[in-house]
């Protein structure tokens, strides 16, 4: 039997006051998802709600936190005890028994929220049981460290197993390299990243490393005569090749790029392989860098999430999920080209012959390229801010296949809509859009986490 993911409850989009519980066939995220909504819509609860559904689904997830809430899966506490929920609600200057009131107010409120979905502390033992959720924070130890660099710097068996995938990901960390230095990171046009990526395979297939210090001393002189069909000198100077040594130098000197260069080796593969028979559930949070920062590291993993992508077997069950929560910035329209754009079209677009799903998720709904949210059949529209969200979203549907209500009238309801509802069309099921109002999360939903907060509940 195939898997059901228990979304919530659902009622009929013309009002009808039929309540009935919402079930998502789990494959259906096979074509991916799109869940957009202003904040206080419920949006974020959505996403974790999917989240935590495809977990006990045993379906691996690997979560983009762009804002700092979904952390809150760390949270996923085993009883209504309200002893869980008073470290993290923010403390009284006043009066410390009002902190306990609230704790217990809260942890009752969770209890019958979910006691309405058949989820008593059975389940929730069972579900913390089985799954396993890890934090990493690029740049920084409040999760663990992300060596992005990690296809360049460190030696790989995919150089023994798969070299297009391992040369995949040695051109995406060498064009983050360049765009850190300014300078041109397109693998086909720019000689800097040619010299490089020529350098750094020949060690790498040869079982040597290619850290970057090894490879000053080369891009200087390098222990080659020719690369294509010029010779080295023909191909770039030697001043040229100095003067990239020197900037590369610079940079391997900086203390805040030596952060991006320790920790966890960037093994897509390895994060969604069950950890002692645990669904994992690996967050990779960018909430505490620049926006720069975030598109470059975000644009290297999610390289590496294609290569993985595209060396599965073909297969139409959902066998892991990618979900990009906020994805406003990252996949605008023509022309604008971030370095994450390029992978999330191509994973919006391929990534469903392996049986991966993206689910991506905006607040600002205007500055994302339609053309590849098109490939998603699965849409939960909240409430939208302006008649321009809603006359976008509703632009972007013009192509799917709904039954029984015009764009008019789909316009009407969203601009009705409560907090926590959602208007769902799914193109997979073939019926018409419904309303939907998510279940309670399992997680303690107590806002975006700093990095002490990360940090406190990893340890707890």
């Amino acid at each position: 039997m195939k898997p059901s993911l228990l979304l919530g409850v659902m009622r009929p989009l013309d009002g009808r006051p039929e309540v009935a519980p919402a079930y998502l066939p789990a494959h259906h995220l096979v074509t991916h998802g799109c869940v957009l909504g202003m904040t206080g819509s419920g949006k974020t609860g959505l996403v974790t709600v999917l989240v935590e559904e495809a977990m006990r689904a045993s379906v691996p997830v690997l979560v983009i936190d762009v804002k700092g809430d979904l952390p809150n899966l760390l949270l996923t506490f085993p009883s209504f005890d309200p002893a869980f929920v008073a470290p993290w609600i923010e403390a009284s200057t006043h009066n410390p028994s009002d902190d306990q009131a609230l704790a217990a107010r809260l942890a009752e409120e969770r209890r019958r929220g979910l006691a309405a979905f058949g989820i008593g502390e059975v389940e929730l033992v069972d579900f913390c049981k089985r799954t396993q959720v890890r934090v990493i924070t690029p740049g920084a130890d409040a999760g663990e460290l992300l060596h992005v660099l990690s296809a360049l710097e460190r030696r790989s068996s995919r150089w023994d197993t798969d070299v297009e995938g391992a040369r995949a990901a040695l051109s995406a960390a060498v064009s983050l390299i360049l765009r850190l230095l300014g300078r041109d990171p397109d693998p086909a046009r720019s000689r800097e990243h040619v010299l490089i990526s020529v350098l750094a395979e020949r060690r790498l297939s040869g079982g040597q490393a290619a850290d970057i210090g090894s490879l000053l001393p080369e891009i200087v002189d390098p222990p080659l005569t020719t690369i294509g069909a010029l010779d080295v000198e023909g191909f770039m100077s030697k001043r040229a090749r100095r003067d990239l040594a020197a900037a590369l130098n610079t940079l391997l000197a900086s203390p805040s790029f030596a952060s991006w260069r320790q920790g966890e080796t960037l093994d897509v593969a390895a994060w969604m392989k069950p950890v002692d028979g645990k669904t994992p559930a690996t967050i990779l949070s960018v909430a505490h860098l620049d926006d720069d920062e975030r598109a470059l590291v975000l644009g290297v993993v999610l390289e590496e999430v294609l290569t993985w992508v595209r060396s599965l077997p073909g297969t139409q069950r959902l066998k892991a999920l990618i979900v990009f929560d906020e994805v406003y910035g990252f996949l605008p329209p023509h022309p604008a080209s971030p370095p994450t754009k390029r992978p999330l079209v191509a994973l919006m677009k391929q990534a469903r012959a392996y049986g991966v799903g993206v689910l991506v998720a905006t607040q600002n709904p205007m500055d994302l390229d339609y053309r590849a949210l098109s490939n998603a059949s699965l849409w939960c529209l909240g409430r939208l801010q302006t008649d321009a969200d809603r006359e976008r979203v509703l632009d972007g549907l013009a192509n799917e296949a709904g039954k029984g209500e015009s764009a008019g009238e789909l316009s009407e309801v969203l601009k009705r809509l409560g907090p926590r509802w959602f208007v769902v069309r799914d193109a997979q099921s073939g019926g018409p859009s419904v309303l939907l109002q998510p279940r309670w999360a399992m997680s303690f939903l107590r806002g975006p986490m700093t990095r002490q907060e990360i940090r406190r509940a990893r340890g707890r």
